[in-house]
């Protein structure tokens, strides 16, 4: 073979190969769906970053964890995932519950007033000093500590300090125990440590033993079959059961509290015996997007974070350096720049599609640059919405949830605050 054709062979291969690996335009305007939404904003009086989530979905997601659980096991509502009084409200109705899984002492006092009816299950074990300022807190009502709470012990030397603490305040504490099921975050690894800390609280005049939590989420994302390291999980789970039940004997509480589960494992527990009583999930029912799994196939994304554009610039340009017409030319969805009202939220863009970040200009958490294509037709003042990576911590970054349904904004929804009033 001649060596100039075999030359232009090799020279449109290595074109092709280009052309193949460019970026396509993934750009759209709003689906009729956030139009609608942007609507509800504007005649709403919204202007600024605000968290919006549809109500239609959630009681649907609710209803999803419902249908699975078939009454099989009793449901805790995950509250750092929902950190809404109106909003635990709103599900607390819909899943027919009033046990809630707390991880903030501010909040445990915050329910505890205005939630009389809750029971409340501790989701990590407190510094005992924590627990101290609850009860300094607490301003008594209807709510019953010594009934609806329950603290969480890990290890003898917590177990030690909070049988110390209950003495001081003559206060009566239920204790769960925190085990290990295989994610290694911490509780109880062995036979001794459990049986320690069961004799510490035994031998305590206002300790009392109620139950076990062990939590598994490691499941559903280790490499490997879920249903096995499932097995294996809920196999340590029911040796610490037979460890205590042979420990205490008589002692053994009737009404033991035995939880697992979240919102990532929830549903590889719809058939077969399992060793608990109670699972836990939140962020299922408003689905952030480190919940787009397998096992939460049939959940809805519920929750959003809309932001008015600020800016708008057909081009991209990058100070310094200006490799914007570069990086325009090679991704079409790069073409564009919106400038939004606040950025760097844990989250990613929903809509209009085809929107990303500028590695090269660099992240914002006053004006974010986004880029898109041409076919999108976004101007100043009109939204872009994103959803959470995960809805704990970035719920409460944005004030009242602004609560949308059938075309409306229909409600506002308080978030928790650190004040415990």
């Amino acid at each position: 073979m001649k060596r100039r054709p075999l030359l232009l062979g090799t020279i449109a291969a290595a074109v092709a190969a280009v052309l193949w690996a460019k970026p396509k335009d993934r750009g759209e305007n709003h689906s009729p769906y956030f139009e609608d939404m942007s609507t509800a904003l504007d005649t709403r009086g919204q202007a600024k970053p605000t968290l919006v989530i549809d109500r239609s979905r959630l009681l649907a997601n609710v209803a999803t964890l419902r249908k699975h659980l078939q009454g099989r096991f009793d449901y805790r509502v995950v509250v750092k995932s929902l950190p809404s009084l109106p909003l635990l409200q709103e599900i607390m109705a819909a899943a027919d519950t009033q046990r809630l899984m707390l991880f903030h002492q501010p909040f445990i006092n915050r329910v505890a007033a205005q939630v009389p009816a809750a029971d409340v299950l501790l989701g990590k074990p407190m510094p005992v000093a924590a627990a101290a300022n609850f009860y300094r807190e607490f301003e008594g009502g209807a709510f019953d500590p010594a009934r609806q709470l329950r603290w969480l012990l890990d290890t003898p030397r917590r177990a030690q300090q909070y049988a110390a603490l209950a003495a001081e305040l003559q206060q009566p504490m239920r204790a769960c125990i925190e085990i290990d099921v295989g994610l290694h975050r911490g509780g109880v690894q062995n036979d001794a440590d459990l049986i320690a800390l069961l004799d510490i609280i035994g031998n305590s005049p206002w300790l009392s033993f109620a139950g076990f939590m062990g939590y598994e989420p490691h499941i559903a994302k280790v490499p490997g079959d879920p249903i096995g390291h499932r097995d294996k999980a809920m196999a340590s789970y029911a040796h610490y059961i037979e460890v205590a039940q042979s420990h205490l004997g008589a002692d053994w509480p009737g009404d033991v509290l035995l939880n697992a589960g979240g919102s990532p494992t929830y549903q590889y527990y719809n058939e077969g015996e399992f060793p608990f009583n109670e699972l836990a999930a939140g962020s299922c029912l408003v689905k952030p997007t480190d919940f787009d799994l397998p096992s939460l196939a049939d959940h809805r994304p519920a929750s959003y974070i809309a932001t008015p554009v600020l800016k708008t610039m057909d081009a991209v340009q990058i100070p310094g350096i200006n490799l914007g017409p570069l990086q325009g030319w090679w991704n079409p969805n790069q073409a564009r720049s919106f400038f939004t009202y606040g950025g760097w939220w844990k989250a990613r863009p929903e809509s209009p599609a085809g929107l990303v970040n500028n590695a090269l200009y660099g992240r914002s958490t006053n004006q974010e640059m986004l880029n898109g294509s041409r076919n999108i037709d976004l101007e100043a003042d009109d939204w872009i919405f994103l959803r959470p990576t995960q809805s704990e911590f970035v719920f409460l970054q944005f004030g009242d949830i602004a609560v949308y349904e059938n075309g409306r904004i229909t409600d506002s929804w308080p978030v928790f605050t650190e004040s415990s009033a």
